[in-house]
């Protein structure tokens, strides 16, 4: 992509040992290379004339409404209803008067457990708690807001409760001091400051006031049970907007004198824009102008259907560097990463030489195609450049990154470009790149006038970045008694969070970035590989590998295929130990109650028959961040057509504050999981996709889902997300039905072809 020049490189560049270790390493000392930046941040909120800020994550209005400010991003995983239920809680509000409000980028809102999750390496574990420490401060210090991996309640809970509880003893101390009487015998409930007794006093009219007052030693939190928020089924916040269209998402943006663009990148890869019929396009009526970058054209008109037929007319020409994506290309890519030197353990438990030697051992090969992301919203962002700065609409899962990427793009400083974060119409991972928003931008200033560049399906499924796609060589020795004694899985696959990270924080193009990562070999790729069962000799091995297919954050991530390898050959140890499936598993959870308790729950629901053949039920567990899952599914053949009558699924993930909102999320990934198993791949030929029409994909539709059945287990541990513990059960728990349904052993997904 071609930039103007730069005034001040505002990427933030990827965390490294230099980055953050300077003398003489560990054993002298972890010295900061920030140390002496400000350790104290305050917050950069706005606030209208009646409004009074009370931290970094609560505004109060006069007349009472509690505004909720809210970093995390709307892809329909009921966010925006989670948190602020955290934080109305603790004040004790009213919550017909909860409002919500997105985040400006600030340190404040940084996500240091997803940071943590996904810049953690060799040398961070070697320094332990040291290591977490300097990744959270790097994130913090780089306002490294991100949204993803269901992170949202478990990185943010504490915080919105600690705001609820200051908001909650300032109102209090304020109220007391006009009663003069102590604070501590005043109480909130439903928006009201009671004093114990008869009197009564509204939020609002203390607000301003109580923000004077300071905070105790020790924060005190609500006590007691009764009229409480949270463990309520509360209506989402966001569903009236939606209900009747007022709800603002990308696409509907509107801004005096704006034009519409459409945009062409070419084929997957090195591409370079080559040519244009310039004259076709401009018999186009509304056709403005032709847009042109090194890597990409956009047509720009007064409404997007004429800007979106101009490109077609022009017909962009692209000169592709290098070998072409086919998906002969990617299996042979990844077959060939197993005798690459770059291969390495990267987990390991007892001692398995001793046990494999001289063994018989079941060894099985399993593969995963990239599956694409499908959003209900194509990628969109609008902008308006003028000589002040930018300002920039679009949804972003990592706001800040965004922002950094435009800023740079445009070769402005990092505070002339104004990000306004929108909710997004789905995502499940793609909205953490930024590219629509570049592209608007760059488009902006050469029109000299507001540009909403929407991309089409088209476009969003030959750039898209799927998920990765994987080869495994499992092989088990089983014990007279059943027992699994070893267990050993080599993983190919290249790593599309290590991709990710370097677009969005290191602005590398996408294949550059995937020829970076194609020998480095790391946890993120085989996340989920580790068995959750009692197996006393076990080693993962990763393999990465270039398959010159660009990949992103995906719902689950490596858990996508680490589930379908694991729970895959588990169905077949059972079978080769003659052994029922749940029973075989069962034996290897005494260590890990939680998920038994799952696995025997999901079991008990959906009437497990134990397997036998012609009764096409399946079992699969995962655990995955703190959450823990079980599904059961009834599946059969029709043809050539799948059918999937029945979804069980029992899921430990905690204490969950709105219950409803999490069953709504396992409900969400049981059907991306189904989607993963039947279609949402796409065949790859001369770098492109064969098939780029949701229709032929193969992808359920509502009549494919039968009945679904999500038990949430009873729990006092702290909330987990959900988001993304059910999609990856739902391929292997079909895989392992259809055994039973047909006799044959399906070790590839999608599980059917797509039409």
């Amino acid at each position: 992509m071609a930039r103007a020049p730069r005034k001040q490189s505002n990427k933030s560049k990827g965390i490294s040992r230099r980055t953050l270790l300077v003398g003489g390493g560990a054993a002298a000392g972890l010295l900061i290379a920030w140390g002496a930046w400000p350790r104290r941040y305050r917050p950069n909120l706005n606030a209208g004339p009646t409004e009074t800020i009370v931290n970094a994550f609560l505004k109060i209005d006069r007349s009472g409404q509690i505004i909720v400010v809210v970093p995390q991003t709307e892809m329909g995983q009921g966010v925006t209803t989670v948190l602020p239920q955290i934080l109305a809680d603790e004040l004790g509000a009213d919550w017909r008067s909860v409002a919500v409000q997105s985040a400006p980028v600030s340190p404040l809102y940084a996500n240091t457990l997803l940071a943590r999750e996904w810049l953690a390496s060799d040398w961070t574990r070697v320094l332990g708690d040291a290591g977490d420490w300097a990744i959270g401060q790097y994130a913090t210090r780089s306002a490294l807001m991100l949204t993803g991996g269901g992170t949202s309640v478990p990185m943010f809970h504490d915080a919105y409760r600690d705001a609820g509880a200051v908001a909650r003893v300032l109102l209090c101390k304020a109220a007391a001091a006009s009663w003069s009487i102590p604070w501590e015998s005043c109480d909130i409930q439903d928006g009201l400051i009671s004093d114990g007794a008869d009197r009564r006093m509204k939020i609002g009219d203390v607000v301003a006031e109580a923000v004077q007052f300071d905070l105790p030693e020790i924060l005190p939190y609500r006590q007691g049970q009764d009229a409480r928020l949270s463990g309520q089924d509360l209506p989402r916040l966001d569903t009236p907007s939606k209900i009747d269209g007022s709800h603002n998402f990308a696409a509907d943006i509107r801004l005096p004198d704006m034009v519409y663009a459409s945009i062409r990148q070419g084929p997957i890869g090195d591409a370079l824009l080559a040519g244009t019929d310039d004259r076709a396009a401009g018999g186009v009526t509304g056709f403005l102008k032709l847009v042109k970058r090194d890597r990409w054209v956009a047509a720009v008109a007064s409404n997007w259907w004429a800007a979106n037929k101009a490109l077609d007319l022009a017909d962009p020409v692209f000169t592709l560097r290098g070998k072409p994506v086919s998906s002969g290309g990617i299996d042979e890519a990844l077959e060939n990463a197993f005798s690459s030197s770059a291969g390495r353990r990267l987990y390991a438990q007892g001692d398995l030489l001793p046990v494999f030697e001289g063994a018989t051992i079941l060894a099985s090969e399993y593969q995963v195609d990239a599956g694409l992301h499908l959003a209900l919203e194509p990628l969109c962002a609008t902008a308006r450049v003028t000589d002040d700065g930018a300002e920039v609409w679009m949804a972003t899962q990592a706001p800040g990154l965004a922002r950094a990427a435009i800023a740079d793009a445009l070769g402005l400083s990092a505070d002339a470009v104004t990000l306004y974060p929108l909710h997004a119409g789905g995502s499940f991972g793609r909205k953490m790149d930024w590219d629509a928003g570049v592209q608007a931008a760059l488009i902006a200033r050469d029109m000299g006038r507001p540009v909403q560049l929407q991309w089409s399906r088209l476009e969003d499924v030959v750039q898209d970045r799927p998920s990765a796609p994987a080869h495994a060589r499992m092989a088990a020795k089983l014990g007279r008694n059943g027992a699994i004694e070893g267990w050993l899985a080599k993983v190919a696959t290249p790593c599309a969070m290590t991709q990710t990270w370097a677009r969005i924080a290191d602005g590398k193009l996408p294949h550059e970035a995937a020829a970076d990562a194609a020998d480095k070999a790391t946890r993120l790729a085989v996340a989920g590989m580790a068995p959750s069962y009692a197996i006393p000799n076990w080693a993962v091995d990763h393999y990465p590998a270039d398959v010159g297919l660009p990949l992103g954050f995906t719902r689950g991530n490596a858990h996508l295929h680490s589930a379908f390898f694991t729970e895959s050959f588990l169905d077949e140890l059972a079978h080769l130990a003659n052994m029922e499936a749940m029973s075989f598993r069962i034996q290897m959870l005494g260590g890990n109650p939680r998920l038994a308790h799952c696995l025997s729950t999901a079991a008990a629901m959906g009437g497990w028959q134990g397997g036998v053949p012609g009764s096409g039920q399946g079992l699969a567990t995962h655990m995955m961040n703190g959450a823990y899952a079980a599904v059961l599914v009834e599946a059969e053949m029709s043809g050539d057509r799948l059918n999937v009558s029945r979804i069980v699924a029992a899921v430990d993930a905690g204490d969950q504050v709105n219950p409803d909102i999490a069953r709504q999320q396992i409900e969400s990934g049981l059907v991306y999981g189904l989607a993963y198993a039947m279609g949402a791949s796409v065949p790859y030929e001369a770098g492109l996709p064969i098939r780029a029409i949701l229709g032929r994909m193969n992808l359920p539709r509502l009549a494919d889902v039968g009945e679904v059945t999500v038990e949430l287990m009873r729990s006092t541990a702290d909330p987990a997300g959900v988001s993304d513990v059910a999609a990856p059960l739902v391929a292997p728990a079909i895989a392992n039905a259809l055994y039973t349904w047909t006799g044959q052993r399906l070790r590839s997904l999608p599980l059917v072809g797509a039409a």
